[in-house]
Order: C-alpha cells, then sequence, then structure tokens
C-alpha cells in the first residue's frame, strides 16, 4: 500500500540545515555574507522582496560547469525559492539576500548518486545527509539495500526525514540486504523463495514516486552455489518487465559467465562494479573487452562506476580505458564499509579516483550530473542549473596536495588533486560538509 509522503515544510529541521534564518542571524559559513542589512525585515515572496533584492541566494565567481548546457565558465548563480532562477555573468550582489563567494571554485549542478547504501543500520547502509548532501550529492539512489519487505520502513524512517533526495532501488529479493553485515552474512538469493518478482513488480508499482528501478546483486557471495544467480536473474527481469521500469546488476564473481546476464538485458538497464576486478567481469583473461559488453552497450545498456574497495581496480580501469571503454555514470557506492576507505569513498572521492586516472573534470561532471538524471525518471528536473531546474548546486575546490587511493586489490595510487566539496545547495537550502564519522 502506498504511503502517505511528508511534506518538506511539514519536517523538523535537521541538525545539519540552514536555513535562511540562520544565515541572516550571521550562523552559516564564513564564506556566506549578508547582502541585505541583518535587521531588514522582509516581505512575502515576489518578483522581488522591497529592498530590490529578486533573489535568495547568489553563488557568485565560481567557475559553473554544466555538461547539461555546454557551459564551462565564471558564472554567477541566483537561486530563487527552490529553483535556478538566472545564470550569467557579474550579477549584482545587492541583488540577493545572500551571496555564496565562489572565487576559485568549481560550481557544478548538485550531484547525483546512482549507487549508495542509505538504510542506516540494515546491512551496511549509512545514515544519508552526511556523506550526501553535505559533501554535494543532493540526489541519491539506495541500491537495492530494501527489499519488499522493508521498503516501508526506509520510506518513513529514512527517506521522509532526510535532506538528501533519495530514489530508490528495490531489491528483487524481498529482505533485501538486512543480512549482509559483518557479523552476519547470508546471501539474499541463497533462498529463492524470497526473491518473488510478483511481489517485487506490485510493490514497484504501488510505489512510483520513489521506486525508480530493481536491483540484483549476482555474485557467489549473495546468490550462494549452484544456479541461483542465473535464476535469480530471470526472476529480476520479469519483475522489471512487469514494473516496466530498468534493472541494475551488481557483477563480480558470479557463477554464471557475465554474457549469460548481459543477454537479459536491455535498453536502460544498468551494469554496476564495472571496473571490477573479480572473475566474471568485463574484461577476458587477455584483458581484452568481452565482445557481448560492446554489444549491450550498442543495445543501450549503461555502466556504472561502483568503486567501493572491494569492486573496483586501478589496473582493470586502466585496462578498459585504453580500449575506450568508460564508464556512463559515477557512483560511490556509499556504505559503510567504503566509508572505512581512506579517504571515505564519497562521490566526490570517487569521481578523484577517476580524475587520477586521466578523466578530464568536464567529463566527470556530465557523469555525476546529467548521465545519472537521464538514466533513471526521478520525477524532477536536476543534473543541470538551467532557469526553472530544481536549486540543487554543489560548490567544490579542486585541491592541490598528496592523497593516496588503495582499491580493491591493495594496490595504491598516489595524486595530485583531490575534488573537495566546500558547500551544497539543495532545494534552495543551503550545506556544508560534516566532519567524517563512522
Amino acid at each position: 500500500m502506498k504511503s502517505k509522503r511528508v511534506k518538506p515544510e511539514e519536517r523538523k529541521p535537521s541538525k545539519q540545515r540552514l536555513t535562511r534564518r540562520d544565515m541572516l542571524a550571521g550562523i552559516a559559513s564564513s564564506l556566506v555574507v549578508s547582502a541585505v542589512p541583518l535587521g531588514s525585515k522582509s516581505n512575502p515572496p515576489t518578483t522581488e522582496d522591497g529592498l530590490g533584492t529578486p533573489y535568495d541566494l547568489l553563488i557568485k565567481g565560481g567557475k559553473v560547469i554544466d555538461p547539461a548546457q555546454h557551459t564551462e565558465a565564471v558564472q554567477d548563480v541566483a537561486i530563487k525559492g527552490d529553483k535556478i532562477a538566472r545564470v550569467d555573468k557579474d550579477i549584482p550582489a545587492n541583488q540577493a539576500r545572500q551571496v555564496l563567494k565562489a572565487d576559485g571554485k568549481i560550481v557544478t549542478p548538485g550531484l547525483i548518486d546512482l549507487h549508495v547504501h542509505v538504510f542506516p543500520y540494515v546491512g551496511y547502509g549509512v545514515a544519508p545527509d552526511p556523506y550526501c548532501v553535505t559533501r554535494g550529492a543532493t540526489t541519491v539512489v539506495d541500491a537495492g539495500t530494501a527489499g519488499a519487505l522493508s521498503f516501508q520502513a526506509l520510506r518513513h524512517f529514512v527517506v521522509e526525514r532526510a535532506e538528501t533526495r533519495i530514489r530508490v532501488l528495490l531489491n528483487v529479493a524481498a529482505i533485501g540486504i538486512i543480512a549482509a553485515g559483518e557479523l552476519l552474512y547470508i546471501g539474499e538469493l541463497e533462498d529463492l523463495r524470497y526473491c518473488d518478482p510478483k511481489l517485487a513488480a506490485k510493490v514497484a508499482t504501488e510505489n512510483r514516486d520513489l521506486i525508480v528501478g530493481l536491483k540484483v546483486r549476482i555474485s557467489r557471495k549473495n546468490t550462494g552455489p549452484g544456479t541461483n544467480d542465473i535464476e535469480a536473474m530471470r526472476r529480476a527481469r520479469l519483475a522489471a518487465d512487469e514494473a516496466r521500469i530498468p534493472l541494475m546488476v551488481h557483477i563480480g564473481d558470479s557463477n554464471a559467465p557475465l554474457r549469460e546476464y548481459l543477454a537479459l538485458m536491455n535498453q536502460g538497464d544498468i551494469v554496476t562494479h564495472v571496473y571490477n576486478p573479480k572473475a566474471n567481469t568485463l574484461l577476458d583473461t587477455n584483458g581484452k573487452l568481452l565482445p557481448e559488453v560492446l554489444e549491450a552497450r550498442k543495445r543501450g545498456v549503461l555502466f556504472d562506476l561502483g568503486p567501493g574497495q572491494p569492486s573496483f581496480s586501478f589496473a582493470v580501469a586502466e585496462k578498459c580505458l585504453a580500449q575506450g571503454f568508460v564508464v556512463d555514470t559515477i557512483s560511490s557506492d556509499t556504505n559503510s564499509l567504503t566509508l572505512s576507505e581512506k579517504p571515505p569513498n564519497d562521490l566526490a572521492t570517487a569521481a578523484s579516483k577517476l580524475l587520477l586516472l586521466g578523466m578530464s573534470l568536464s567529463d566527470i561532471v556530465a557523469r555525476t550530473t546529467i548521465n545519472p538524471a537521464r538514466a533513471l525518471d526521478f520525477g524532477v528536473q536536476i543534473g543541470t542549473l538551467k532557469v526553472g531546474a530544481e536549486a540543487d548546486v554543489a560548490v567544490f575546490d579542486l585541491r592541490n596536495g598528496d592523497y593516496m587511493f588503495t582499491d580493491g586489490e591493495g594496490k595504491t595510487r598516489k595524486a595530485r588533486q583531490m575534488l573537495t566539496p566546500v558547500a551544497t545547495v539543495r532545494g534552495g537550502n543551503l550545506f556544508h560538509p560534516e566532519p567524517p564519522r563512522a
């Protein structure tokens, strides 16, 4: 049964959320300065507020990168309410109630992460806001933490209370990954009685406001030995077709070869953990891309990063990139395991790994904004700074320094640059990074 969704104005303000009243009182970051006398009284929202300030927030002086509009230039971004109002050069600061100074910073649409686990205390889920909206990812997709039996808990206790915009890929296994923890790991597909395609399709159809696809995790750890993997894939295909939504497939260390799963994938479906060092992934024993992978891409199957340590290899990534195979979307696979990595693997860190491998910043921004926005039906205009789009904006510092990344094979790579979150605007509200925590 579909549940009533809590309206944003009915939520209690969270600890990290900074309202405009807070900013006017001087509580916000030192990057934010007032463009209106602090004692001034605001009129009800109109084209202007009576003080010559038609905008609520102005992000000023940053280098705007918006691949959706082929924009890469120093510009200002003006916000009115929860929408982008104007993007232009030299918008006067006195036209906004608040100004966020972004000189020397990178300004992008709010990032979109197609693969996270943000159902705390379930499997290896974590709280969304400290690792998502406060660190540049305004929209995320929980990728299969919840199944049909636990989805309503995810909706009520996480999605409706989070400042991060959350959509869901429903696990085809009704129990989700509740047993996928460090203390007890029982694969959700070891007993296929939990893998009911009719039930998964029913719950997905009844909750289309949040559920944007299905998820199936194909690996020995999740399916056990034997043929459960390919049978689970067939059931996932049936469920996705019945609900008319895409399917995301977790690959790596499966019983059957990858080509058998790819044969069951359609245009718009998503393969995740693409640069995985485990068996039965994109490369053959000679390090060459499987022909079935190239055929799948030609028919519209998408390929997603998901680079948590166990599922990412620098060497595999380099072999794929050398053959011209670049991921369509960059996700993080943020969960309690990846957050124990040094540095913690949020989306900005995942993007920095591809920066290290030679991908351009503009290509990285495309794969974390407009590409994922087009991959799934989010129901809102995101992934761009186009006038009228959601006021979701991320501000980053491309910092120079000495950084070290470790992959799933225990190999380390030194990096000289790191994409570091500075501030995020989500729906017109301003957030700043919180200190890392477990």
